[in-house]
C-alpha cells in the first residue's frame, strides 16, 4: 500500500509519528510536504495529495492542518477523492466503512498526536463495506 501524507505548518509536528505508523507497517510513504511549522498555504500539499490518489500513484491518503476543514474541504475538489474529518477513531471506522473515504483530515489542534496515529490507524485497516453504502457513494460526484 502507498500512502500520500501533507499537512500545513499546524499539521507538521503530527506528520512524523503519522509516517512512523506507516512505515512500521510496511507501507510506502509519499511525503508531499510541508517540512516545518512556517506558515504555508494548505492547497499547496492538498493538491499532491488528492492528484496521488487520482493518479493511482498512491492508495490512500492523510492530510492535516489546524481544524481539518481546509484540508477536508480542497481535497474534496477532487473528483475521486472523498476526504472525511476525523477526531475520533469511530468516525474514522465510519468514514471507510460506510463512505469509502479515501483521505482522512486529522485536525491537530483538537486531538493529541497519539489519537491521532490511532486514528490514522484506524482508517487504513477498515474496510469499505459495499452493500447499500456503495450505491449511496456512488451518487456523490456531479459528473
Amino acid at each position: 500500500m502507498k500512502v500520500a501524507i501533507g499537512c500545513d505548518h499546524a499539521g507538521f509536528p503530527y506528520k512524523d509519528a503519522i509516517k512512523t505508523l506507516l512505515t512500521g507497517k510496511g507501507i510506502t510513504v509519499l511525503d508531499k510536504g510541508t517540512d516545518s511549522t512556517d506558515s504555508v498555504d494548505y492547497p499547496d500539499f492538498v493538491h499532491p495529495v488528492a492528484e496521488s490518489l487520482e493518479t493511482g500513484d498512491a492508495d490512500m491518503g492523510v492530510l492535516i492542518c489546524g481544524s481539518g476543514n481546509g484540508v477536508a474541504i480542497t481535497a474534496n475538489k477532487h473528483q475521486e477523492v472523498r476526504a472525511a474529518i476525523c477526531w475520533q477513531e469511530d468516525l474514522a471506522a465510519l468514514a471507510r466503512q460506510h463512505n469509502n473515504a479515501n483521505i482522512v483530515c486529522i485536525p491537530a489542534r483538537f486531538i493529541s498526536e497519539d489519537l491521532a496515529v490511532r486514528i490514522v490507524d484506524t482508517f487504513l485497516k477498515t474496510e469499505f463495506e459495499g452493500g447499500r453504502h456503495a450505491r449511496r457513494v456512488g451518487k456523490m460526484s456531479v459528473c
